[in-house]
């Protein structure tokens, strides 16, 4: 609703009736924000069903039902469902985004109702409500200020600008909902409320953003759907050459129903849950707290980072890092809100001279904050930018509670956009005098004289180059410059005291990570609201813009079309000055140029561009709570070197879902074979389907997820991305599997005709080919913990749960043997020492033939 309409109709001094309020409420709606996208739990659970894998072991469990399986059956439905439930855990969180943006508005309002003042919630604001605003109010709708006193704003949660905006009634200017007073108050009229506040427009960004599958959940539908193939295939191949033989039709069905459900590896899903499980709370032992599991595995993947500046790279905090003062250019040292520090001038330590100490006087009492020191580091309350300019005066011996007693404070002039200064009135016992500050270009022009070791002395020429010359240096070093003078009221003159440069600096460790990342092969990609020469200089600061790469400013984007954008995007280092939709719209040109985009982020502004990536990462202590609730990992302490150590937990998990792919897949080639190899030789069936169902309990449970708890391989981080974001079967990965598989099967079908050779039973002979199996399979599962090392090399006492799990599972298949009642069930018998022997050498036989294979293989290569 347009402000002139509102003002036609209703006044400032009488506000709304109840009676229209509640008309406009019918019309308008309740002011807060609303999600069309939003799930329940019950629709968030039945979706963890829409797996490929999940939909091929739910076939599995209907045959097995049908084959009169019942424990199996129970197996597979007891594994889907722990996968389920570990995926709704996570994911039902993830849907609270739209909740999060609902706190983070006003809960009551003051509004003016029949012509008195009211307190009420925050939803039942219309548009045309008269409201009232002060200093530490949440905004609770968009609205026009219509009287202020000195009234600013922190928009940062909109905007991403650490600095506090002046509002006054110029031009009608506008306030907008969730923003917060730091200072002074106001009345204004309300113009928007609910989802038509840009709040709202925010929230609606968010819920159209994409939900693209992960790289690892692409990755397993695919080998699901492989393996569906292969199951179908071998189902088919068996039954029609048992057929062929002269079989009974349905027994060769059967048995090829049952091999092809040894095919599957229906401990596959569950596994990869465990372990993405297992990560999580590694990586939250180091503050990284993840949302969705298999949004770990895509850290590995990620190849662009891109990452605000503000809070993020840089720590938040205005620091005077530079002083001017009578041809005298001056380093104050420290960053931050931390006390150490001191003056330097040509690199050297030095005290304060008497111009340098009223300069800061003035930059302490031309101020509105406050700043408290505790142990060692300061608390601020107000601008940040005012909050620096005590803290740099208390570095300096100027302590601002022993000014603030010694000068009274008669009058002060608020900064305005419009004049860009501040000034205030102050008396003494020596006098009244008027301390400004503001931009270089405006207070110079004031100024006619300038403080000297000689006192007070006219400006020249040299002077004004010397000032020209010092602006100029520090705005190529990205410092926001402010110049700071005082005048008297019995002198005709305005003194001129000097400049101060400010920094918002980089977080110490955030050059490290961002040289880390860039060796690992993952740009970093800084993305801000701020000016381009500040943001390019951070930038330069932390190596993020290095030679060859560019930087664009939010005109410069506008100017490109989105084919345009996509040719220069893999160049761009920087871009500064955007809105929240540039930011989506940047990474969107990442994706669609092949890249796995990860987006870091600590205001409402980046929400929607977090939820886009790939995978969205927000800063836990800054970050609203919209912008964590659609990101897929939280850093807790808002290090980026939190985000380093995160990829390489990413990748560790990555390359351990490599090593149980290895794993499963093979040993499942290796049981299929020795089913296929009897089958089409004409031999007895090798192993009966009780026994299938025993070598999947305990070769593919424990053990492969012992696998995804194996450490960090070193240099890790020196892979390329491509190398963790192509197939689970790449890098020679699918040979060695099919070789393994294939021994196995061979080994397994060469002991079950030698113990038929020396004259065993069929019985025996199977028992002795079931030990082969499963042995072979627990010795492969050693291999597989390195895919560079080989199993000599490596130690193997390093993985005490891999160890633990073998024991256990060669315990269990003892016992099967061994233990009477457990014998009738798996339908084997009691085996010789001698046999018992014969099984173990030909699954030894396994890694050895394999080693020579992949040796000769090598030596080709």
């Amino acid at each position: 609703m347009e402000g002139s309409f509102i003002m036609q109709e209703f006044t400032h001094e009488s506000g709304l009736s109840q009676k229209e309020a509640e008309k406009r409420l019918e019309e308008y709606g309740k002011n807060r924000l609303e999600s069309k996208k939003k799930q329940n739990a019950i629709k968030i659970f039945f979706s963890q069903f829409k797996d490929v894998m999940v939909l091929i072991l739910l076939g599995a469990t209907l045959i097995s039902v049908f084959m009169g399986e019942l424990l199996d059956a129970v197996t597979i439905v007891l594994i889907v469902l722990l996968d389920a439930i570990l995926g709704f855990i996570q994911e039902y969180r993830t849907e609270k985004t739209m909740e999060a943006l609902e706190k983070l508005t006003s809960p009551t309002a003051k509004v003016l109702r029949d012509g008195k003042r009211t307190e009420l919630d925050a939803s039942l604001i219309v548009p045309g409500d008269i409201v009232f605003i002060e200093s530490g109010d949440r905004v609770p709708c968009d609205g026009i200020v219509v009287e202020e006193n000195g009234l600013w704003c922190d928009e940062a949660i909109l905007t991403g600008e650490s600095e506090a905006v002046r509002k006054s009634t110029y031009d009608n200017q506008n306030v907008s909902m969730g923003t917060s007073v730091t200072r002074g108050n106001a009345v204004i009229r309300c113009d928007k409320t609910g989802m038509q506040t840009k709040m709202g427009q925010m929230s609606k960004l968010i819920d159209e953003a994409g939900n693209d599958e992960t790289p690892l959940q692409k990755k397993l539908a695919s080998l699901g759907r492989v393996l569906c193939v292969i199951c179908i295939a071998v189902c088919f191949i068996v039954a029609i050459a048992g057929i062929v033989r002269g079989e009974p039709v349905f027994d060769m069905l059967m048995t090829g129903i049952t091999i092809a459900i040894a095919a599957i590896p229906e401990g596959l899903p569950a596994t990869v849950t465990i372990a993405l499980a297992l990560a999580v709370r590694r990586m939250l032992k180091r503050n990284a707290l993840v949302h969705k599991l298999h949004s770990v595995e895509t850290l590995g993947c990620t190849t662009v980072i891109c990452t605000d500046k503000t809070g993020t790279l840089t720590e938040n905090k205005m620091s005077v890092t530079r002083i001017w003062s009578d041809k005298c250019d001056y380093t104050l040292t420290g960053s931050g809100r931390k006390r150490e520090g001191g003056l330097m001038l040509n690199g050297k330590p030095c005290t304060a001279s008497s111009k340098v100490k009223e300069l800061l006087t003035c930059a302490s009492l031309c101020n509105n904050a406050e700043a408290t020191l505790n142990n060692g580091e300061y608390t601020t309350n107000g601008d940040p930018t005012e909050a620096a300019l005590i803290i740099a005066a208390e570095k300096c011996g100027i302590l601002h509670s022993l000014l603030k007693d010694k000068y009274k404070r008669i009058n002060e002039v608020p900064f305005e956009s419009e004049t860009k200064r501040m000034s205030v009135t102050v008396s003494s016992e020596s006098g009244k005098r008027v301390y400004i500050k503001g931009a270089p270009d405006i207070v110079i022009k004031e100024c006619s004289h300038i403080l000297t070791d000689l006192g007070s002395v006219p400006i020249n020429a040299e002077y004004l180059a010397e000032l020209k010359q010092a602006v100029e240096k520090y705005a190529k070093s990205a410092l926001r410059v402010m110049a700071f003078a005082y005048s008297e009221p019995n002198k005709n003159e305005v003194v001129l005291l000097g400049l101060v440069g400010m920094l918002d600096a980089p977080r110490p460790e955030a050059k490290a990570s961002c040289d880390e990342l860039r060796r690992a092969g993952i740009k970093t990609v800084m993305i801000t609201g701020d000016h381009k020469l500040t943001a390019e200089a951070i930038a330069k600061e932390v190596g993020i813009l290095r030679f060859g790469s560019i930087s664009l400013s939010k005109d410069e984007l506008d100017a490109l079309s989105d084919t345009e954008l996509d040719r220069v995007i893999e160049r761009v280092s920087v871009f500064s000055r955007v809105d929240p939709k540039d930011k989506l719209r940047i990474v969107s040109s990442l994706k669609r140029k092949g890249h796995i985009v990860a987006m870091t982020g600590d205001g409402v502004n980046d929400a929607p561009a977090i939820k886009e990536a790939n995978i969205g990462v927000a800063m836990g202590k800054q970050g609203t709570d919209a912008c964590k609730q659609a990101a897929d990992l939280i850093l807790l302490d808002d290090n980026i070197s939190t985000l380093c150590e995160a990829v390489k937990q990413g990748r560790t998990i990555y390359s351990n879902i490599r090593k149980f792919v290895r794993y499963l897949i093979s040993c499942n080639i290796g049981e299929v074979m020795v089913m296929f190899l009897s089958i089409i030789s004409g031999l007895p069936v090798i192993l009966l389907p009780t026994q299938i169902l025993l070598v999947n309990l305990v070769t593919d449970g424990l053990p492969a997820i012992a696998l995804g708890l194996e450490k960090t391989e070193k240099a890790v981080l020196d892979m390329k991305p491509k190398q963790f974001s192509g197939s689970f079967f790449s890098g020679g990965l699918l040979s060695k599997i099919i070789i393994r598989g294939i021994l196995i099967g061979i080994c397994t079908l060469g002991c079950f005709v030698y113990s038929l050779y020396i004259g065993t039973s069929l019985e025996t002979a199977r028992t002795c080919a079931l030990v082969t199996l499963i042995a072979s399979q627990l010795i492969h599962v050693f291999e597989c913990r390195s895919e560079s090392v080989s199993i000599f090399r490596m130690n193997p006492f390093k993985n005490a749960a891999l160890i633990a799990s073998v024991l256990i599972s060669a315990a269990a298949t003892l016992a099967c043997v061994y233990v009477p009642a457990l014998s009738v069930v798996m339908e084997t018998t009691q085996i010789s020492l001698y046999q018992m022997g014969c099984s173990l050498i030909f699954a030894a036989a396994v890694p050895v033939i394999s080693g020579i294979i992949m040796l000769v293989f090598k030596k080709k290569n």
